[in-house]
């Protein structure tokens, strides 16, 4: 059997892959990339018929390619971005494989590198990188009841209003996609329950620039950590409808029933924390915080912005919140439906080496893993909070290249040293 050797192989040909194959194209180290469906093919079937970026389309893309036929400050479709990576993977050639799935990664013994087993056959290759992104494995909390006559599916099933039955919707989880679907079906004339918890909501715009665009200027991309306590707050932000900001007393207003943290299901009846009053508080005091930043900002760099005192008006508190539901009785709310908008994990179960903590995530500096030859792309603040975006990735993508192109020329100084002192023996002799 013929076994395949590159240098470096790459494992997923989503945003991820695709920038990692770019950068070390431009770097001239022969890879593979290996994706085992088609390109970018999670944005087309992991995502909701009317998703749109939460980004504008000028800040949410790679740097050497622009969506031409977009508004740049628009929301491009779920379709649109998968056809843009694919239109990015051929504008540079890049070697991808689709339809090739890797069942294991193992490093050899007695020889440098790692030995890959796909579908396709056997890949030798020095370096491994893992770019399959951070949604890998839909997440339901074991808090999830345990009955037949529901319909329970993750965000990631669900694709529009017409494919949920009749009855009400408990939405379980208010970031950004929990916030959007919640949104769909109540327009849609569906009775809904949104179960919001800990969140950030910056504001869509203010003062004549996305907040993109003041994340940027004042430094916040660059983050290099979660601030402590922080790492179960979601953001919520859409990009739906032209994009707005997103308001929980708005969406109480507009018949969506706001409710706390989902705490249990039992004997048909949902319980859920106290929490909603101070989980919206807590959104309006990192809006407002960006708000004040931004002020701060125009005024230091004396910046011709238009003033906007409004942004700082709130609807009042919902009555949801101030007399919060903290049960609820599913048969007499009518609830026969319930999606969990509760985020993703990974599985590395195919990559067999030593550099995951015991939850399964890896173990990495930007990205550069404790085990030698393997990298990972693509993941939430893999360097930075700039990482969750596609221009992020590129970027993470770019370090990880580099340095595997500077691995790539120790290992050519060696076998050059090897010559010649091949060369001066034979000589010598």
């Amino acid at each position: 059997m013929t076994i395949e050797t590159t240098d470096t192989l790459v494992v997923g040909g989503g945003q991820a892959g695709i920038a990692t194959s770019e950068h070390l194209t431009k770097l001239g180290v022969p890879h593979i990339v290996v994706e085992r469906d088609r390109i970018a093919e999670r944005w087309r079937s992991q995502r909701w018929d009317s998703l749109v970026a939460n980004g504008p389309a000028w800040h949410d893309r790679f740097p050497n390619l622009e969506f031409n036929d977009e508004d740049p400050d628009g929301f491009p479709g779920k379709e649109r971005y998968a056809d843009y990576f694919v239109e990015y993977a051929e504008k540079f050639a890049a070697p991808i494989r689709t339809g090739v799935e890797v069942k294991s990664v193992e490093r050899n013994v007695g020889e440098a590198g790692f030995t890959i087993e796909t579908s396709a056959g056997t890949i030798k290759a020095n370096r491994v990188v893992a770019a399959t992104g951070p949604f890998q494995v839909p997440v339901i909390p074991s808090i999830a009841p345990k009955d037949d006559s529901l319909y329970q599916i993750h965000s990631a099933e669900y694709k529009n209003p017409a494919q949920m039955p009749e009855g009400a919707v408990l939405v379980v989880g208010g970031g950004s996609s929990g916030v959007q679907i919640a949104a769909e079906l109540r327009e849609a004339g569906k009775t809904v329950y949104l179960s919001v918890g800990p969140h950030d909501r910056p504001p869509r715009t203010y003062r004549g620039r996305d907040f993109v665009w003041w994340l940027g200027v004042l430094g916040l991309w660059d983050a290099e950590a979660m601030a402590p306590g922080t790492e179960h707050v979601t953001i919520a932000v859409s990009g739906a409808k032209g994009g707005h900001t997103v308001d929980f007393r708005e969406l109480a207003q507009s018949g969506i029933n706001l409710v706390g943290r989902t705490a249990s299901f039992e004997n048909g009846k949902i319980t859920f924390e106290s929490d909603l009053k101070a989980n919206i508080e807590r959104g309006d005091n990192d809006y407002l915080s960006l708000l004040d930043a931004a002020d701060a900002y125009i005024e230091r760099n004396n910046l011709d912005l238009p003033e906007e005192p409004e942004a700082r008006n709130f609807l009042p508190m919902p009555e949801c919140a101030t007399n919060p539901t903290l049960e609820l009785d599913m048969k007499e709310a009518g609830i026969t439906s319930i999606i969990w908008s509760t985020g993703f994990g990974v599985d590395y179960s195919w990559l067999k080496v030593d550099t995951f903590d015991d939850k399964g995530y890896p173990l990495h500096q930007r990205g550069v893993s404790r085990e030698p030859g393997i990298y990972f792309v693509g993941l939430p603040w893999l360097s930075r909070r700039g990482s969750t975006f596609i221009w992020g990735v590129w970027h993470d993508a770019k370090h990880i290249a580099d340095h595997i192109a500077t691995q790539c020329k120790y290992l050519k100084y060696n076998e050059l040293a090897k010559e010649k002192n091949a060369s001066a023996q034979k000589k010598a002799v």
